[in-house]
């Protein structure tokens, strides 16, 4: 879903097929050490390799000549644990006070590259499949992807608390959040810039750019699928808050399934890139640089999907569900989207549709 097949299925060909491949400084790591020092296998890397060259030589020509490699192999295994280790700059042959500026520089550049790799449905039979993988999933219709705000870990000064207080979040701790949205296949769609971790779901939704596209109808009449810090909406489906009868438990149970394959994702997320675990300090300016190796991880996350790599160890883990913030003043809710929303309820999860689908999928199996 990151991008257009056949071009995917080109650029794959060439660089799994191709019979001479230049020396890089990853070749002095066997195919298991490299895994473990990077979470990435070795075509993954040399596809990531390739492209960040080609951006560097597009900003710096010396940068993308002399230092591509050794700069992605610094970056890399900082995402991958969140530390550089001494030996693996010995191997890069740069110092620990270069690697600011590398991962700035690598960040920046894989974060641009976001436009190629995670990209939302756009046309019609990019939007049907993944509605119809997301309904087969779950059973709810129309929704092009999973909603959530996804919180990372920052650091403050003891001397400092009052000062970012604005970045505590409902659990209790500093951080920075980004909006995401996914698949049901765990592929990121959209991720927008991060804001502070106290900001409310609804808020960060409505200034984001595809809050606006949804809201403004631009990609049709198709939902997003969001948890109870936001409010129900023409494009938000959101969870029933007391559910009244059989069918409304079972619509809320399967808006719970497919909530937790975004959990599952950043779950999976943050262990094969575990510097998304902790982010570094609270620092004033410093949310575009975050945000940046946030776009980076999700953009490496997409690859690592499309090259088929596996999980590190503990891959996996789910996501603490966030307790949403909710106002003290509840949000009048839109009658049209009550109304949607309920006839998909008694549409698609009354006992009669359930007994009549289960049917059709016998019949299948039998067929």
């Amino acid at each position: 879903m990151a991008f257009a097949l056949p071009l995917w299925l080109a650029v794959q060909k060439e660089l799994l097929e191709q019979t001479h491949v230049d020396p890089t400084c990853f070749d002095q790591f066997d195919d298991g050490a490299l895994f473990l020092v990077f979470h990435l296998t070795r075509p993954c890397i040399a596809f990531i390799t390739d492209a960040v060259r080609i951006r560097l030589k597009q900003i710096d020509s010396k940068k993308g000549e002399l230092c591509a490699d050794e700069m992605v192999m610094v970056a890399l295994n900082y995402y991958a644990h969140g530390v550089t280790s001494p030996d693996l700059l010995l191997r890069a042959r740069q110092s620990q006070a270069n690697c600011p500026e590398i991962l700035s520089t690598v960040s920046e550049v894989l974060a641009g590259m976001s436009d190629a790799f995670i990209s939302f449905p756009l046309f019609h039979n990019a939007k049907h499949s993944v509605a119809s993988r997301i309904e087969k999933f779950c059973g709810i219709p129309n929704a092009l992807g999973v909603l959530a705000p996804a919180h990372f870990r920052i650091r403050t000064s003891p001397y400092e608390k009052e000062r970012f207080r604005s970045f505590l979040n409902t659990l209790g701790f500093t951080s920075v959040s980004s909006q995401l949205i996914c698949d049901s296949d765990g592929n990121i769609l959209s991720v927008e810039k991060c804001c502070v971790g106290s900001m409310y779901e609804e808020d960060m939704w409505y200034s984001s750019i595809k809050g606006k596209e949804m809201e403004e109808e631009v990609h049709g009449p198709f939902w997003v699928i969001g948890g109870k810090g936001y409010n129900l909406s023409k494009h938000v489906l959101t969870p029933v808050a007391e559910p009244a009868n059989e069918k409304e438990i079972r619509f809320n149970e399967a808006h719970s399934k497919i909530q937790k394959v975004m959990r599952n994702t950043l779950g999976s997320m943050k262990w094969r890139f575990r510097c998304l675990m902790q982010l570094g300090f609270a620092i004033d300016g410093s949310l575009d640089k975050k945000s940046n190796i946030i776009k980076a991880c999700c953009v490496l996350h997409n690859l690592a999907k499309k090259f088929s790599v596996p999980p590190p160890p503990v891959a996996g883990k789910i996501e603490p569900l966030h307790p949403s913030k909710l106002r003290t003043v509840p949000a009048e809710i839109i009658p049209e989207a009550l109304k949607a929303r309920q006839e998909i309820i008694d549409d698609k999860f009354s006992s009669s549709f359930i007994s009549q689908d289960t049917s059709n999928q016998d019949a299948e199996k039998d067929a």
